[in-house]
């Protein structure tokens, strides 16, 4: 029989790896314009991404709920890219070369970048990772998760924005 002390580690570390995967906050309000160089040195702004919904995803190569959720990522974006929606995975401290590397050991196509000031102002100072916003079409931002993303969630929430966009 293992020791009361073994069962609450092993409680704890069940409750860590498998919590709640996110608290959402609705949220309505535009985005100030960002832009981003990705790690193969190409510019992306975001006024390259209006009318399309965007997850943007805040993360570390360190952190492991950052490294479970990105498959869920990348699978819920190859089922909804042609429907409009993009991925941005924007590091919280790792350079262009680590994340090419990263995401390229992974097998991941959406686009990653390093953070920078434009976008810290356009998001906050995010001070914890996971944490993922939505962008509808128009460029504003609608849903902030804090903490782990999954797929049935991204559902509920990117869908409908997804069914806006197409509305004439």
């Amino acid at each position: 029989m293992p020791s009361p002390l073994t069962l609450i580690l092993l409680g704890l570390v069940a409750w860590l790896w498998f919590r709640p995967p996110a608290t959402v906050s609705d949220e309505n309000h535009a985005a100030p314009p960002w832009a981003v160089a990705l790690p193969g040195g190409q510019a992306l702004s975001s006024d390259e991404l209006t009318g399309k919904v965007v997850l943007v995803n805040f993360w570390a190569t360190w952190c492991p709920y950052c490294r479970k959720e990105k498959p869920v990522i990348d699978r819920f974006w190859k089922d909804h890219r042609d429907q409009g929606f993009e991925v941005i995975s924007i590091s919280v401290d790792d350079p262009p070369e680590k994340i090419a590397a990263w995401m390229q050991d992974k097998d991941y196509a959406f686009m990653a970048a390093p953070t920078n000031a434009s976008v810290a102002a356009a998001f906050g100072n995010v001070a914890s990772v996971p944490t993922s916003f939505i962008v509808d079409a128009e460029g504003r931002i609608r849903h902030k998760i804090a903490g782990q993303v999954h797929y049935p969630r991204l559902e509920k929430l990117v869908a409908p924005l997804l069914a806006e966009a197409k509305q004439p």
